[in-house]
């Protein structure tokens, strides 16, 4: 891989950008320090998004996160969103270019969702060529998100944190941990969060996510999770990225809300309790752990 491109986020609080918080952001972003994009928000010419994007790039770190291209998916990527996709970033620079670990085409069909892989041989030949694609094309690394999850695959052979550190092992590319991700599939499919963090290759790891979830129950009544993007960070969440940051150190981490987007007060509140927890790790004593604590 080329060296240019690399992740260059600050280790700092970030928050997904909204055009109703540009005004905001302008005036007094206190206490984020870098922004979030979907590309394919993006990948227009000309308009009042693009010209925000412009100025605001002036003022702050742009992360690039794409939901649109696919990775997992079986057939070859789209050759005309990947070049839309190279522009954008050509033009804007990013300090960092992300994308899902998941499929959302089938046929020539886009899916409004992003969804699961069976993590096996063949899936992984299959997204480690299409990881090689997008960075060669870009000319950057990418990092990788790790899904939420309702089900598990009978076929899977690996498990999800070996299934991505070889991912990274095979392309160069780095990871991108979505806390709330882990804590929604491990509520879902019954294992400790620790132990999903405990095994994660967190010294791959170059931005952290953190979002809200709505709570449901399956057919059976057992608790379902859904990550809606759509609420604040709940508390055993929060707690699951002291116990990550505890291990990994500070990383770059980003509240994500895209859905009942509130007001600026009430994100801003969301980051600065991020941007806590970053200054909580920085002063600790090297080597302090915390104690993993059981469910009563």
């Amino acid at each position: 891989m080329p060296a240019p491109g690399q992740n260059t986020l600050p280790h700092a609080p970030g928050v997904g950008y909204k055009p109703q918080h540009y005004n905001d952001l302008i005036t007094d972003a206190a206490p984020v320090e870098w922004l979030e994009i979907h590309a394919e928000n993006y990948m227009g010419d000309g308009g009042r998004p693009i010209a925000q994007l412009q100025h605001l790039a002036k003022r702050f770190p742009i992360s690039v996160h794409g939901v649109g291209l696919s990775i997992g998916g079986e057939a070859p990527l789209d050759p005309d969103h990947l070049a839309r996709l190279k522009h954008l970033c050509d033009w804007l620079n990013p300090a960092s270019f992300s994308e899902h670990l998941a499929w959302s085409t089938h046929e020539g069909a886009f899916l409004n969702d992003l969804l699961p892989l069976p993590y096996t041989d063949a899936t992984l030949a299959r997204v480690t060529a299409h990881i090689d694609e997008v960075q060669q094309v870009l000319g950057r690394q990418m990092l990788l998100e790790n899904p939420s999850s309702y089900l598990a695959f009978d076929a899977s052979t690996w498990s999800e944190p070996d299934f991505m550190h070889e991912l990274a092992r095979r392309t160069g590319c780095g990871l991108l941990l979505d806390v709330n991700n882990v804590f929604v599939s491990a509520t879902n499919l019954g294992y400790h969060p620790h132990d999903y963090i405990d095994a994660y290759p967190l010294d791959l790891v170059g931005e952290i996510h953190l979002g809200g979830h709505d709570e449901d129950t399956d057919d059976h009544g057992a608790p379902l999770l859904i990550d809606s993007h759509g609420r604040e960070v709940v508390e055993p969440v929060w707690a699951l990225l002291d116990y990550t940051l505890a291990r990994s150190g500070p990383r770059a981490t980003l509240i994500e809300w895209d859905t009942d987007v509130p007001d600026w007060p009430t994100l801003a509140a969301e980051a600065s309790r991020a941007g806590d927890a970053l200054a909580t790790v920085r002063s600790a004593p090297p080597n302090v752990r915390f104690v993993r604590s059981e469910p009563a």
